[in-house]
């Protein structure tokens, strides 16, 4: 009983940590004039390795500035900003700030997928909710523990003293509700649509978690596990020019055809 209620108040402080900090959703309009494009991890943060061949920073990377020049070339009113173009360190929390600072009408996270197996492959678009299987939440705590790379997460007043170690702190980050759940819900269907038709990789579906680099923005988002870099066909598929081509122009298809389903052009 004693434990129950400390898991009680552990999970409380942290709700009113996550609801103090969260940014107020804009208005959805169905517009879409700005994206910002997230290369993850970069700098200090290399994320997961792939067979001492490559590391996910660099994958990241060239994907988001692929998908950036596809949008630029054929969506020329479409304002594209990206978190980094060069192999930069970011915190989780600059971000979605990044995004909501310049009242981006979409976020996209782009990430490579990873297993201690080397039999898991495919591609993954997760947007943020309710993890319904354990390995949803494996990806979500892999993801988050880039948070270990910041000196001072626990004190920065922009994670709510999310703690990636504490299971309390994912029993509580699994009900935070995103306000743009039914559209980031259709732009990962998308994604996975289209970038299936392109690429090699094959879909292994949408999917939902708890998310750092999601919960704060204030439009809708997603994030893209393109692939499993601990496989080796996936991870030869991730390192091409011609591979990452594909998965950019897939997601490309899917924004062009979530603006066209959304403001009508």
């Amino acid at each position: 009983m004693i434990r129950f209620f400390g898991l009680l108040s552990a999970c409380s402080i942290l709700m009113l940590g996550l609801r103090s900090n969260q940014v107020a959703p804009r208005t959805a309009n169905g517009e879409v004039n700005t994206i910002v494009i997230d290369a993850g991890h970069g700098g200090d943060d290399p994320g997961s390795n792939g067979a001492g061949e490559v590391w996910e920073k660099q994958i990241t990377l060239a994907i988001a500035l692929k998908l950036g020049q596809y949008l630029k070339d054929s969506m020329p009113g479409l304002k594209v900003l990206y978190t980094r173009t060069t192999d930069k360190t970011l915190k989780l929390s600059d971000r979605p700030a990044y995004a909501n600072r310049n009242e981006a009408d979409l976020f996209v996270s782009i990430h490579c997928n990873s297993n201690t197996s080397s039999s898991p492959k495919g591609s993954e678009t997760y947007f943020m909710g309710l993890h319904k299987t354990d390995g949803n939440l494996d990806v979500a705590k892999r993801e988050n523990a880039a948070i270990a790379y910041e000196s001072d997460y626990l004190e920065n007043q922009s994670y709510g003293g999310f703690d990636p170690n504490s299971p309390e702190a994912y029993i509580i980050f699994s009900l935070v509700q995103n306000a743009f759940l039914e559209q980031s819900l259709r732009l990962s269907s998308l994604v996975e649509q289209e970038t299936q038709k392109v690429s090699p990789i094959r879909s292994r579906g949408v999917k939902q978690a708890g998310f750092l680099v999601l919960w704060q923005t204030s439009m809708p988002s997603i994030l893209v596990e393109t692939g499993f870099i601990s496989n080796a066909d996936d991870r030869a598929i991730l390192r091409s020019e011609a591979g990452q081509k594909n998965i950019a122009l897939g997601i490309f298809r899917a924004i062009r055809q979530y603006k066209k389903q959304t403001s009508g052009h």
